[in-house]
């Protein structure tokens, strides 16, 4: 069923993703060599004709990434010019929408399997079943409708949460909004007025609030892409099950790679390296001699040249890990991982988790970087430098 347009709103900065995004917008992140933007957008061939996209910061990278259209959909892009929220954003494609039309957010991923069956409702919400509901919308429902909704409640009445999708009709802009105390209109406040509300749970969605949070959503599509080899493999290596090796890339001699594992075009691997299942490598890195690397994400043309260890971790563009630079994933305590954000301790429920590193990064040789820290862009470590702070400011 085509229902002809929906909007994506892409225009948040995405401070809790520092500093992966520095330099790009949160949508442009990748997860198995793919921006998140790319991924949403596959998922609505064939149910819409045109797309909608509320641009803001670094506006210009996506409008130069997607241009004015995607497989066969046509893309228009409106501004949200102040970050007024989501409720504002949704307001700013107004003028651009006819009748009936998807919402969704730009910074989580969605599956086509779910919104297959959202676009068969009149007005619909997306949820799903959650072992944290508290850190969510929370939605309350009653024979088929939605009775309720309440944001990040301290003792959840449900389990089932707002993922953020919505099928709505132009009548909602009818409705005004107030500003909430944080001075933005929310589009939550749109839902709670939609009488009838019909819900579809999904059967898979990713929040990506969290660096780690890439790091998920990253297994789950590795696990289920299948496997294609188009650049050179050459004697003596192990590939295993759901790899997949761009054109141009050449893997030597010696080389282990473990199943469920992309990289990207135009990259050199091994000889002799060890890449470990839930691994993503971008387009032209280069991963050496003597290098592990376990379920983590590289971004283009960063490199591990030799005898490094990066361990659930991810890691910007254009950065250069030193000989022996470690990225220890695990605390002596086996007690969970947690990270700094926005000057708040956050618990990322992973017992295993190493560092989120920015574009540009140099590290010396013999750095070691301890589980959970952060690298800001464009920063050097010095030889056998110990990182157990974040590192926040640039150094030369």
């Amino acid at each position: 069923m085509i229902i002809m347009q929906a909007v994506i709103l892409a225009a948040g900065k995405g401070t809790r993703m520092l500093p992966l995004t520095e330099n790009r917008p949160k949508p442009l992140l990748k997860i198995a060599n793919k921006t998140i933007l790319e991924h949403n957008l596959e998922q609505l061939e064939g149910l819409v004709t045109e797309v909608i996209i509320v641009i803001g910061y670094k506006k210009e990278m996506i409008e130069k990434l997607i241009g004015g259209g995607y497989k066969n959909m046509k893309i228009k892009y409106v501004e949200q010019k102040e970050t007024l929220g989501t409720g504002n954003a949704l307001e700013t494609a107004s003028e651009l929408l006819e009748d009936k039309f998807l919402v969704m957010c730009g910074d989580d991923l969605y599956f086509k399997e779910d919104l297959q069956k959202v676009v068969l409702k009149n007005q619909c919400i997306l949820l799903k079943e959650s072992d944290s509901p508290e850190n969510f919308g929370v939605v309350l429902t009653e024979n088929g409708i939605v009775t309720g909704l309440e944001e990040k409640p301290r003792n959840p009445k449900s389990n089932l949460v707002n993922t953020g999708l919505y099928l709505l009709n132009k009548d909602i802009f009818k409705i005004k909004l107030d500003k909430t105390e944080r001075g933005e209109f929310e589009l939550t406040d749109y839902i709670k007025e939609i009488s009838g509300l019909e819900f579809v749970i999904a059967d898979n969605w990713f929040p990506l609030t969290y660096p780690w949070n890439l790091l998920d959503a990253n297994e789950f599509i590795l696990r289920n892409m299948g496997g294609k080899i188009d650049g050179v493999v050459e004697d003596n290596c192990h590939i295993g099950e759901n790899v997949q090796i761009g054109e141009g890339t050449v893997v030597k001699s010696g080389a282990y790679i473990e199943n469920n594992i992309i990289i990207g075009e135009n990259c050199k691997i091994g000889p002799n390296c060890y890449i470990r299942g839930s691994t993503s490598i971008g387009d032209g890195c280069h991963v050496g001699n003597g290098v592990e690397i376990k379920n983590s994400i590289f971004f283009e043309k960063s490199n591990a040249p030799h005898l490094n260890y990066i361990g659930d971790s991810v890691i910007g563009s254009g950065s250069n890990l030193g000989g022996g630079t470690i990225i220890a994933n695990l605390r002596h305590d086996n007690k969970n991982i947690l990270v700094n954000i926005k000057d708040n301790l956050v618990d990322t429920k992973r017992r295993k988790f190493g560092a989120i590193v920015g574009d540009g990064v140099k590290t010396g040789a013999g750095t070691l970087i301890y589980p959970g820290r952060k690298i800001i862009g464009n920063c050097f470590t010095k030889p056998k430098e110990i990182v157990t702070k974040d590192i926040s400011e640039c150094r030369l």
